[in-house]
């Protein structure tokens, strides 16, 4: 976050620069103090220490694919163990590191590959759907998986109806 002020400090005075008027604009006024004193060449020096670190992030990306983002287990039964798998592929460039797993709720739990996922290889990441007793009717869920990709983020979704025992 506080590169993308630093960011939009360095543009705003960069492009302030060139203001042939004698007065400060509120523009400027604001540009120095999101700068804090500091000079153009230090924010320009600034901007390509950004580039550059984004870059060198963007080279470690990949991509990721799935079989399935949504899954409709249909009707079950309260209190039973409902296991669905989602087969991610890497279809980028570098290895694929899914870093976390969350779930959406606490009768839901979530297995992640623990190693990382060569360009053009498969995994698994297991889901499995306990829902309690009592925890009825329709139920939508998800799983967000993390990794090292663009977007960061994807979500998995998966739906059920409830029905007591």
């Amino acid at each position: 976050m506080n590169r993308i002020i630093v960011f939009a400090a360095i543009l705003t005075f960069l492009s302030s620069c060139g203001n042939s008027e004698n007065k400060a604009s509120k523009e400027d006024v604001e540009s120095a103090i999101a700068a804090n004193g500091t000079s153009e060449a230090e924010l320009k020096e600034a901007l390509k220490e950004i580039e550059k670190e984004e870059a060198e992030l963007r080279k470690s990306m990949t991509s990721m694919t799935f079989d399935k983002l949504n899954y409709n287990f249909g009707k079950l039964i309260e209190d039973s163990e409902n296991k669905v798998s989602y087969k991610v592929t890497n279809s980028g460039a570098n290895p694929l590191i899914i870093e976390k797993v969350d779930v959406s709720c606490g009768c839901t739990t979530a297995k992640k590959p623990e190693k990382p996922i060569a360009p053009g290889k498969s995994d698994v990441i297991e889901v499995i759907f306990h829902p309690k007793p009592g925890q009825l009717g329709e139920q939508k869920k998800t799983v967000t998986v993390t990794a090292n990709t663009d977007p960061k983020m994807v979500v998995l979704n998966f739906e059920a109806f409830v029905e007591a025992k």
